[in-house]
């Protein structure tokens, strides 16, 4: 972040009319496309999210608002004090980030499960206006048509064949509303409960996606990915779960390699998409040759 980005997100931050008293105003590390900060006002501390559309990445903010507020009324997101188009200020959360070692914590992973079930059962309750989809196939599709023919991305056939086949592998799923970005890093413990942040990709589409997309991001081994599903589904996972949910976590995968390469051709944030994107690549092509060994 320049210095001049800085000014002017904090002088257009302080004018905001949702504040209570003399505001203060700290950055925020994290966030791959958006730039955080940290205010107190008289009443309380916020988070300030500032992020424009990213149609590059299919995400609108009119979406991501409507998606904070239902989370919020669900009670698993902050409560959310004001929106503009291109800012968000939330509650700020008085938590431990989680890591991928806590998403691997066999003793964490009974709390992390019902969040999940309640995102997937509750937060659609709450959502108001146009219904919000995501389908992770399309967004390959989607990546894979704004990349075609520029640099870098000559396995691009070959990578939207498999797409293609974990599709069918996927086949029919059961619809709920999902969060669909299921970095540990979005996950915070207050000591007491669990809250969920950053919805700016959540709609209705597969709980799968998510299940999948946590342990692919956690680098869950392969017991506690069945142990995850087991607890999600409460039943042992058949081979038929096994398969439609480890094609789900391979295309997990597969979307932050391409998510990565497209962002890397607009670079809207100061981020190494390429040694992102490559990190990712070689994560989804280890975890196809284990899902093609487990179910071919």
């Amino acid at each position: 972040m320049t210095d001049a980005v800085l000014s002017a997100d904090l002088e257009r931050t302080r004018s905001l009319p949702c504040w209570q008293g003399r505001v203060t105003l700290e950055p925020l590390s994290g966030g791959l496309s958006n730039r955080n900060y940290r205010a107190r006002d008289g009443v309380g501390d916020w988070v300030v999210r500032l992020a424009g559309e990213v149609p590059e990445h299919g995400v609108v903010r009119a979406n991501d608002i409507a998606a904070s507020r239902a989370a919020a009324s669900a009670g698993i997101a902050p409560s959310l004090l004001y929106a503009e188009a291109d800012l968000l200020v939330l509650r700020f959360i008085d938590g431990r980030t989680l890591t991928e070692a806590d998403i691997r914590d066999p003793k964490l992973r009974p709390r992390i499960v019902e969040l999940l079930r309640r995102v997937h059962l509750e937060v659609g309750r709450h959502l108001r206006g146009p219904a919000i989809m995501f389908w992770v196939f399309h967004a390959l599709r989607d990546y894979a048509a704004q990349l075609r023919g520029r640099p870098g991305n000559a396995d691009l056939d070959r990578l939207m064949a498999i797409a293609a086949e974990l599709e069918q592998a996927v086949g029919p799923v059961d619809i709920a509303f999902a969060h669909n970005d299921l970095l540990p890093a979005n996950l915070i413990d207050d000591g007491s409960r669990l809250w969920l942040i950053d919805w700016e990709y959540a709609g209705y589409g597969s709980p799968l996606f998510d299940l999948g997309n946590l342990a692919s991001n956690a680098h869950l081994d392969e017991a506690s990915w069945l142990d995850l599903l087991a607890q999600y589904h409460r039943r042992t996972p058949d081979k038929d779960l096994q398969r439609r949910a480890g094609a789900m976590r391979v295309a997990s995968l597969l979307r932050e390699t391409l998510w990565a390469r497209v962002a890397g051709v607009h670079r809207r944030v100061a981020v190494d998409f390429e040694a992102y994107g490559t990190e990712y690549l070689g994560r989804f092509e280890k975890a196809h040759s284990a899902f093609l060994a487990a179910h071919t």
